[in-house]
C-alpha cells in the first residue's frame, strides 16, 4: 500500500530524530503537503525537508498535534499484524512485573500505540481510544486483543474529552464478548469491585499501585483520612494493613456505594465512615470539629488539565495541602499526590513546603513515588511521566 507523504519544514525533524513521536501542525510544509488533503486518521509517510523518510504517522489535520509516529520504517503501517506484535511486547513487560493479570496493558505512546489505553482485569479488558487513527483501527484492535489475551470480554470506554478535539464522539459499548457491570480485581494484597461501565476512566486507577503498597507500612493502628477516595483504593489497603479507622471523602454517590461494597468484600465492617460532598467543605468541617488523623491521603483529580490552568491549579493544590496538614495529628503523615502532567514534581514539593510553613509546620519528605511499570515513561515524551506522590512527615516545632 502506497502512502501519501507529509513533508516537514527544514530542521523540523529534530525532535523525531531524538525519539519523539509527535508532529505539530506548524512543523508541516503545507506548500508541499497541505494538511487539508489528509483525512482524520489517515496514515502517511513523514518526510524531512531533504526527502528522507522518517517513518509512518497517523495524521489528523484538525488538531495541533497533527501526526503521531507509529513506525520508524516507512514500509511498516499500523495494522492488525503490528498491533498484535506491539501487544505481545507490552504483555511481556507486564507479565515480568506482576504476578497476577491486573494492570495497564497498553499505555499509549509509551507502548508505541499512541491514542490507545488498555486496562486488564484478568479476562476482561477495558479499552480507551483517544485519536482518530486508532478509532479507524477499532476492529483490528479487538481482533488483536482477542488473539493475544483471549479475553472473555472487551469494553470500549470512549468517554474522554480528548476525543472531541480529535473530532470523535463519546460512547461506551461492549466491543467483544460479555462484560459485566463491575468486576473484582486484586491490587497488592487487597480485593476490590471496580465499576467498569459507570466508574471513572476504565473503572480503576492502577498507576498508584507502588505508592499504595508502601503506604501500608505506615498504616497499622493509624486513623486514616482518604480525600477523593473514589472506591477505596488507598483507604481499604490501609485497613488491610491494620489501620484502626478510615474516613473517606468523595462527591460521587456511585463511588462511595462501591467503596461500601469493597469494605464488605474485605470484611472491614464498622471501621469506616463516608462523607459525601465537596472535599474542601468536608475538610473544613473536620477542622472545625477539631478532628485529627495520623495519615491524610490527598489524591485529587487533575487540577491542571491545560497549561493555561497552571496558576489556578497550583492555588487549588496549595489550599488542599494546607487543609490536609491542618488535619494531621502530631508527627502525622501526609501522602500528597498529583496526576497533573503540567505540574512538575518540584512544584508539588514547593506547594507542600509552602503549605506547611504557612501554618507553622516543619515538613520532611521521607519517600517519593511515581507511576508503576505498567505506565512506562517514554524518555522523549515528558508528558508520559505525569504521576507523583510525596510521603510527607509533618512536625509541630
Amino acid at each position: 500500500m502506497s502512502l501519501a507523504p507529509i513533508w516537514l519544514h527544514a530542521r523540523a525533524d529534530r525532535r523525531l530524530r531524538m525519539g519523539h513521536l509527535w508532529l505539530y501542525s506548524n512543523e508541516v510544509d503545507t506548500q508541499r503537503s497541505p494538511l487539508a488533503s489528509f483525512q482524520p486518521g489517515q496514515q502517511a509517510v513523514v518526510m524531512n525537508h531533504q526527502g528522507k523518510a522518517l517513518g509512518v504517522a497517523i495524521i489528523n489535520p484538525n488538531t495541533l498535534i497533527c501526526g503521531r509516529l507509529v513506525s520508524h520504517d516507512a514500509r511498516i503501517l499500523l495494522n492488525k499484524s503490528l498491533l498484535v506484535h506491539r501487544l505481545n511486547i507490552a504483555l511481556k513487560l507486564r507479565q515480568t512485573c506482576f504476578d497476577k493479570p491486573y494492570y495497564r496493558l497498553v499505555y499509549g505512546d509509551s507502548d508505541l500505540l499512541p491514542g490507545l489505553i488498555v486496562d486488564r482485569f484478568d479476562d476482561i479488558c477495558v479499552v480507551q481510544i483517544t485519536t482518530a487513527g486508532m478509532e479507524l483501527l477499532r476492529s483490528d484492535i479487538m481482533d488483536a486483543l482477542v488473539k493475544v489475551i483471549r479475553p472473555r470480554g472487551v469494553l470500549i470506554k470512549n468517554t474522554s474529552a480528548v476525543r472531541e478535539m480529535e473530532g470523535l464522539t463519546r460512547y461506551v459499548e461492549v466491543g467483544y464478548g460479555v462484560v459485566p457491570e463491575r468486576i473484582t480485581l486484586q491490587e497488592n494484597n487487597t480485593l476490590f469491585w471496580a465499576p467498569l461501565h459507570e466508574g471513572q476512566k476504565t473503572g480503576w486507577f492502577y498507576d498508584h499501585r507502588l505508592a499504595r503498597h508502601k503506604m501500608q507500612r505506615y498504616a497499622q493502628g493509624q486513623r486514616v483520612l482518604d480525600v477523593f477516595s473514589y472506591i477505596g483504593g488507598w483507604g481499604i489497603q490501609a485497613l488491610k494493613a491494620g489501620a484502626s479507622q478510615l474516613v473517606n471523602i468523595d462527591s460521587s454517590e456511585l463511588a462511595l456505594a462501591t467503596l461500601d461494597d469493597n469494605i464488605q468484600l474485605n470484611q472491614f465492617k464498622d471501621k469506616h465512615v463516608n462523607l459525601k460532598g465537596n472535599a474542601v467543605d468536608q475538610m473544613n468541617g473536620l477542622i472545625a470539629a477539631k478532628e485529627k488523623f495520623d495519615i491524610v491521603i490527598l489524591d485529587p483529580p487533575a487540577f491542571i488539565k491545560r497549561r493555561k490552568d497552571v496558576n489556578a491549579g497550583e492555588r487549588a493544590y496549595r489550599n488542599m495541602n494546607e487543609l490536609a496538614i491542618r488535619l494531621l495529628a502530631k508527627e502525622g503523615l501526609l501522602i500528597s499526590a498529583s496526576c497533573s502532567m503540567h505540574l512538575p514534581r518540584q512544584s508539588l514539593v514547593d506547594i507542600v513546603r509552602g503549605a506547611g510553613r504557612h501554618i507553622g509546620r516543619f515538613t520532611q519528605i521521607i519517600e517519593q513515588y511515581g507511576q508503576g511499570p505498567d505506565h512506562p515513561v517514554h524518555p522523549a515524551i515528558p508528558e508520559t511521566d505525569y504521576l507523583k506522590s510525596l510521603f510527607v512527615r509533618s512536625l509541630q516545632l
